[in-house]
This record gives C-alpha cells, structure tokens and sequence, in this order.
C-alpha cells in the first residue's frame, strides 16, 4: 500500500512538475526594434501604427508606461514582443523604469517564449540602445491630428 501512495505520489509530481518545465523553456533570441506602448499601438486608439511609434508618440508612451500599461518591442521583423522584464529589474515591463527607453529603437538580447499565437520575451540585455531614431513628428506632430477629438462630430 506504502509502494503504491508512493508511485501515486511520485506520478502526481511528475505530472504537476512537466507543464512548468515546459514553460520555463525560451529560445535565445537577439531582436532589434523599438519599445513601443502597447495600449495604443493594439487598440488604434491613437491612429494607425505608424503614428504610435517613434517620436510622435513618445510623450503618450512616457505617460501610457508609468501608468503601467506594459511595454513591447515591435520588432523590424513587424513582430510584437511582450515584454515581460528588462535585466534584473523584476519591476521593469512597467511603469517608471521604462521611461528611459520608451520609443527608443534598441538590440534586445533574451529568451523568447511564445503561446497562443504571442510573442513574450524577458530581456536579458539591452546590447544597445539607438535613442529614437523614428523621427517622425515632423509628419505628425506632438500628437496626430486624428487622435485630437472633434467636436463637430
């Protein structure tokens, strides 16, 4: 009887133990791409997605990003990735400690997990970090002209 609460034991752990091991598996990966504010750029609530990126969009990225909604990098592949830390900083896929990076275009060295058709990655490095490169207020100004409500409408 001991034998076999043993074995039931043993099966149960095994058993609990082989999903977490799958999960904790990540390819390494190395993308390149800008840190963008996820809010906006999935819901279209501030135009399409060449408004809600790079420097036209980067005041509502700071803002979005210590509200706490998560950072992503959109890769130059066009590949989103959830971004669920950056280095040690637990803390870091939200909130203040992205204020620094926030549109910034940058080489992420870290492990990608994917599931449901998502894309998440925790960032081990940032190799390197480009500034904002996406200069593109020029064509849309602080904010985009659409994201501005009419009231006429």
């Amino acid at each position: 009887m001991r034998q076999l609460f043993l074995s039931t034991v043993f099966a149960g752990v095994s058993v609990a133990l082989s999903p977490m091991a799958h999960a904790a598996e990540g390819e390494r990966v190395r993308v390149t791409g800008e840190i963008i504010d996820t809010w906006c750029y999935f819901s279209g609530v501030m135009g399409g997605p060449d408004a809600v990126v790079g420097s036209a969009h980067h005041t509502c990225a700071l803002w979005c990003s210590a509200g706490g909604i998560p950072v992503g990098l959109l890769g130059e592949d066009g590949e989103v990735y959830m971004v669920l830390k950056i280095g040690a900083d637990d803390g870091s896929a939200s909130g203040d400690t992205q204020l620094t990076l926030a549109s910034h275009e940058i080489v992420a060295d870290g492990l990608l997990y994917q599931r449901d058709g998502l894309n998440y990655i925790v960032v081990e490095e940032v190799v390197a970090d480009n500034d904002i490169t996406n200069l593109n207020h020029e064509d849309y100004g602080p904010v985009p002209p659409f994201a501005i409500p009419n009231p006429n409408k």
